[in-house]
């Protein structure tokens, strides 16, 4: 399970989060949604344990959030974090060397999935390629939690609903749980169990996608809007 407990987290002058407190269950895909700036991921990196909050506690699995966190966490940052002169399968190679729970056969069933050439050098790879690469070796590490910042940011929209609807099939919601943040909400809706809406560092509200649809009668995008206009 994952806990902020009245977290705040301040940049200086600038507050990126208010007194946050949210638990996440396992077996869940969440999606953290909001505005440009609205904390979604300073929130996965203070799950990451790559940032401390200011005040307030993070907690996985009961552990406070730290660097040694990313043997129960995979982290997928929105930037581009590889060794540009590697080649796609020496970047894999990399990973399973790096993380012991990195599970070879999967990420090369991914390879083949995502159609990445395993000789091309990273540098020559297109935004989208390199997008694809990031998704293989944060899927292929069999840790309780996933952290995705933006997935689908620099994909091609003609391959985007192929590569959401071939995710699932590569997370284990028996023994994983997954924190996405978005701004593609109407590809991605189809994936997500739960949202949180983040605006200004607040939490606005947390509900399941099943709750807005039947229920509110809305889509992610019509109940975002909603919220933000209250």
């Amino acid at each position: 399970m994952i806990q902020l407990e009245e977290v705040t987290k301040r940049y200086l002058t600038k507050k990126a989060l208010q007194t946050v407190s949210l638990q996440f269950e396992p077996g869940h895909i969440v999606g953290l949604i909001g505005s440009n700036g609205s904390g979604k991921s300073t929130t996965l990196k203070l799950i990451a344990g790559l940032l401390r909050p200011t005040s307030g506690t993070v907690l996985v699995d009961g552990e406070v959030a730290c660097r040694r966190i990313c043997r129960k966490v995979a982290y997928l940052s929105e930037l581009d974090a590889y060794y540009s002169f590697f080649t796609v399968k020496q970047t894999v190679d990399f990973y399973e060397q790096t993380f012991a729970d990195f599970n070879r056969e999967k990420a090369e069933e991914m390879l083949d999935f995502m159609k990445l050439d395993r000789t091309q050098k990273v540098r020559h790879l297109s935004k989208g390629n390199r997008g694809r690469l990031k998704i293989v070796v944060t899927l292929a590490r069999e840790v309780p939690y996933i952290l995705m910042d933006e997935p689908l940011s620099g994909l091609d929209p003609m391959v985007r609903s192929s590569i959401i609807k071939g995710l699932i099939s590569f997370i284990d919601l028996e023994k994983q749980t997954v924190l996405i943040t978005t701004h593609e909400l109407q590809e991605i809706e189809p994936l997500l169990d739960t949202v949180v809406l983040i605006r200004n560092g607040v939490i606005l509200d947390q509900k399941s996608v099943e709750e807005i649809r039947v229920s509110e009668n809305l889509s992610l995008v019509d109940w975002m809007v909603e919220k933000y206009e209250q």
